[in-house]
């Protein structure tokens, strides 16, 4: 019997993987690299490759990659305090699964950024805990397992009894490895990632409740 579901921030509840790629691409291309969506989806998305590497192979010292992506960052969380688009059906579907299962956020994102995330989406009050990237460790982020197997410490929980949500393949690697269950919802971005690993894939999240017995 699952008791508690652990969900993917960005790509899962709200559609912000277009963005980030559009404040990536808008600070890095005045430097010489014009960032292309099929670059994003196959590095970043698929392997967590950060774009500013491209910068380091243009021979860009560490100092000058840190002030652009702090630039980028800036941009990014303008954007968001702009506007949050939300999946269609995330609350309706939160809430009624709240109501039978613990649930949690494990995501890749910085703590500023996913603070700005859940008091513009009101997304927040669903979950008994929240892990991001500064909870994590840089460097230990998905496909590594360390975002899930904290996740379980948060929660209590055996990974039998839990399952994790996900939109893309590293996503999906990184739950595998922790020994939980996933079931992939993918997005324009990550239709075409590999998602052998999932125990299902779903069209959106408001499948999600007919799933989990809901």
């Amino acid at each position: 019997m699952l008791q508690a579901i652990f969900f993917d921030n960005d790509g899962i509840l709200v559609d912000t993987e277009p963005m980030f790629f559009e404040a990536t691409r808008r600070t890095i291309k005045p430097l010489g690299i014009d960032l292309t969506q099929e670059w994003f989806i196959e590095e970043n998305l698929k392997k967590n490759t950060n774009a500013f590497s491209l910068l380091k192979a243009k021979g860009a010292t560490d100092e000058e990659i840190e002030r652009h992506r702090a630039d980028r960052n800036l941009l990014y969380e303008s954007m968001l305090r702009e506007h949050v688009p939300v999946f269609d059906g995330v609350a309706e579907v939160l809430e009624l699964l709240s109501e039978k299962f613990l649930l949690g956020v494990v995501s890749n994102s910085r703590r500023t950024t996913f603070d700005i995330i859940m008091e513009k989406s009101g997304l927040r009050k669903f979950f008994a805990f929240e892990l991001t990237v500064d909870d994590i460790g840089y460097g230990f982020g998905k496909p590594n397992p360390r975002p899930y197997l904290l996740a379980l410490e948060k929660s209590g929980k055996d990974p039998s009894v839990c399952i994790a949500i996900e939109d893309n393949e590293r996503g999906v690697t990184a739950a595998h490895r922790a020994g939980i269950q996933c079931i992939a919802i993918p997005h324009a971005l990550t239709k075409d990632h590999d998602f052998s690993l999932a125990v299902k894939v779903l069209k959106s999240m408001r499948e999600l409740p007919t799933v989990m017995g809901c």
